[in-house]
Formats: C-alpha cells, sequence, structure tokens
C-alpha cells in the first residue's frame, strides 16, 4: 500500500507513465493548477508554499525510495521533481512586488514560464547538466529541475530589466 501510494507520488498520480512527455505534460498540468489556485480559487500564497514545501520536502524521501532498487536513478516516470521545478517561477512571480496580477499578464507569463522551464529542463545547460549527471540520487533527480525553475526566473529578470529600460 505504501509503496503504491509512493508510486502515485513521484509519478504525479500515473501522470508520468503516460507514454510520450511524461515531464511536459506534468509540467503543464501544473501550471494549470497553480493557475487555477492563484487566479481562480484565490488561495492565499501562504496556503500554495506550504503545499509546495511539503511536496518538496516529501520529495526527497519518495524518489529516494522509488530509484533505490532501480538501475536508472532517474526514470522517466518520475515527474514529481518537474511538477517542483515548475511551480517555484509561477510562485515567484506570483508574490513578486507584492501586487495583484491582471488575468491576462498571467496568462502569458505562464505560458513564458512553462516554454522557458521545458526548454531549461530539456536542454541541461550548465549547471542543470552537472546536477543531472553528477547526483544519481534524489538530489539530483530534484535539483536539476530546481536549477532550471532558477533559470527561468532569472530569464524573466532579465526581461523586465530590460522591458522597463528600453521599452517603455
Amino acid at each position: 500500500m505504501i509503496k503504491n501510494i509512493n508510486f502515485l507520488f513521484v509519478t504525479f498520480f500515473g501522470i508520468g507513465t503516460i507514454r510520450y512527455a511524461p515531464g511536459t505534460i506534468a509540467s503543464l498540468i501544473t501550471t494549470v493548477f497553480l493557475f487555477s489556485t492563484f487566479h481562480i480559487l484565490n488561495l492565499p500564497n501562504t496556503i500554495i508554499l506550504i503545499i509546495l514545501l511539503i511536496i518538496f520536502f516529501s520529495s526527497f524521501y519518495a524518489v529516494s525510495n522509488y530509484i533505490n532498487d532501480l538501475s536508472d536513478k532517474d526514470p522517466k516516470e518520475v515527474v514529481i521533481d518537474e511538477v517542483i521545478g515548475q511551480s517555484l517561477p509561477i510562485y515567484l512571480y506570483e508574490v513578486a512586488h507584492g501586487t495583484t496580477k491582471e488575468f491576462g499578464e498571467s496568462i502569458l507569463f505562464y505560458i513564458y514560464i512553462f516554454i522557458l522551464f521545458r526548454f531549461f529542463d530539456i536542454k541541461k545547460p550548465f549547471p542543470i547538466n552537472y546536477f543531472d549527471k553528477k547526483f544519481k540520487n534524489s538530489f539530483g533527480v530534484i535539483f536539476d529541475d530546481i536549477v532550471a525553475g532558477l533559470y527561468v526566473v532569472l530569464t524573466l529578470i532579465i526581461f523586465m530589466i530590460f522591458k522597463t529600460n528600453f521599452f517603455t
């Protein structure tokens, strides 16, 4: 029973078992879920943060437990790392500046965040590739996606600086 619950957690309720692009599908569902929680359900930022932190800390144990007996230490069905990596830039976007985001603007930024995260997660520029190759454990599985999420944040910050300084 616990093994089944762990499997459902690391595969994000079985999404990781989808044959084609499970990471992309998990990222897309995460994006839609977070958009709904922030803009439709209007849940407080602290509640969403608590949920994300529980997922984050639980994932280290769950992924470690799941990959323990596997030869592949980063199996494609494990997509909870994409959920975490995709959540990071979305959450930071939502809490940035403490201002209310317009619905249309938020949709555009969610699309940008989704595309940028998938780009960095697939291409794995340094140091994402370092964590992916060097650490063959739950830390490596999760942390490369966290770094990809941070790359998205950095890209958006640079974009906003250029937009503010050169295009207003």
